[in-house]
């Protein structure tokens, strides 16, 4: 009859240790589905960003045109604060973003714009709206990102 005892609690400890790397396999892959969601939706708001501001740069056409436009952001990306900002180089602009603090550090060029312009700024979802201001002078394309309350 010993012998029989052993027997069920190596069963009952195989039986535990699938059962945990089961849980642990499971929770795994809900975490990539979530974080896969939540980098879509962060690519969403910086594709909206560089649409909306391609549409600014495209209907400035004189000196001293100003034109401005208030962004309809989501309050928060997958339950977390983030912050979109707008840069530009030689190359064009970059709308860049990133979840959680507001220093951009490091990040990777999220959706490129093919223009010839000014482009700054950077906006934060714990502040109020985002406003995205266009103007030109003296030939100079320049685009805003801001925020207002």
């Amino acid at each position: 009859m010993p012998s029989i005892i052993p027997g069920y609690v190596y069963t009952l400890f195989a039986a535990l240790v699938v059962g945990a790397i089961i849980v642990v396999g499971c929770t795994m892959a809900t975490l990539n589905v979530r974080t896969q969601a939540v980098n879509q939706q962060l690519s969403n708001v910086e594709q909206y960003v560089a649409a909306q501001s391609l549409a600014l740069v495209s209907h400035v056409t004189e000196d001293n045109q100003n034109i401005t436009q208030v962004l309809n952001l989501p309050a928060q990306v997958g339950n977390q604060v983030y912050w979109v900002s707008l840069g530009s180089d030689t190359t064009g602009v970059d709308v860049t973003g990133g979840l959680g603090s507001t220093e951009v550090i490091g990040s990777q060029p999220g959706v490129s714009i093919p223009a010839q312009i000014a482009a700054s700024g950077t906006y934060s979802s714990t502040s109020g709206r985002a406003l995205l201001q266009c103007s030109v002078e003296n030939q100079t394309v320049t685009l805003t990102l801001t925020e207002i309350d």
